[in-house]
């Protein structure tokens, strides 16, 4: 299980990485289940009224007798960041203690059954897709006995950004929780993730995205969604231990 990554280090990389502003307030160099970091989704469509049909000048404008203005021109895609919790929190859930209680152990989805799953079913089938920028994600690698904490990030040093879910928990009191959970896929055949996890475990990576199909995953019809549940090259990743201070 995904259950540390690192957050973009300078803020500066927001913008350069993903378009969107850096977060008003600094996320912590590392991000654990029920720490707040940071997500980008689409930005709500604002209100605008209906753009007036133009009447027909003359007479060859129209064909029997109805006017056929112009299709309009689709609306440009606009990013947003947002604060939340790691750890998702479905909209089912009764209580504050009980939330606490399951979004340590929602931090990840599983892409094989996200659209089936009790806990992210509302949020895939309403298509609340999220991006959650990271410089790493760290795994154990038990290869030598014991569990030694590993860097994987790009080989390039470029942030990442992984595909997520988010949703909006609201208690009877009125409490909101907004939160996040990343999406895994299967790395048991993976050339360098199957080195890392648990022994005799299946092994998860989490899905990363391509940098152009960032717009694609967020606009896409859930059914076409899961085309992007993929697997990232091994030989564009690379791996090291956790330098402890």
């Amino acid at each position: 299980m995904s259950s540390q990554y690192e957050s973009l280090q300078p803020a500066a990389l927001y913008p350069d990485a993903f378009n969107v502003a850096a977060p008003e307030t600094p996320v912590g160099r590392n991000v654990w289940p029920r720490q707040p970091g940071v997500f980008i989704r689409k930005a709500p469509a604002a209100a605008a009224p209906a753009p007036e049909a133009a009447e027909p000048d003359t007479p060859d404008a129209q064909t029997d007798g109805a006017a056929h203005p112009a299709p309009a021109e689709a609306a440009p895609l606009v990013l947003e960041l947002v604060a939340g919790q790691f750890g998702f929190v479905p909209t089912w859930v009764k209580s504050a203690s009980d939330a606490k209680l399951r979004s340590t152990k929602l931090v990840n989805a599983r892409s094989e059954t996200v659209s089936t799953s009790k806990n992210f079913y509302d949020a895939w089938t309403h298509g609340q897709r999220c991006i959650v920028p990271m410089m790493a994600f760290i795994e154990d690698d038990y290869r030598s006995g014991k569990a030694v904490p590993t860097r994987i990030a790009r080989v390039d040093g470029k942030p990442m950004g992984v595909a997520g879910l988010w949703e909006r928990w609201t208690g009877a009191d009125g409490q909101v929780i907004v939160s996040f959970t990343l999406l895994t896929v299967n790395a048991n055949s993976h050339a360098l993730m199957n080195r890392y996890q648990q022994p005799g475990s299946e092994k998860r990576m989490p899905a990363v995205l391509n940098e152009g199909a960032y717009g694609a995953w967020l606009t896409a019809h859930p059914q076409k969604a899961k085309e992007f549940m993929r697997a990232y090259p091994a030989n564009w990743l690379t791996a090291n231990p956790v330098q402890k201070k």
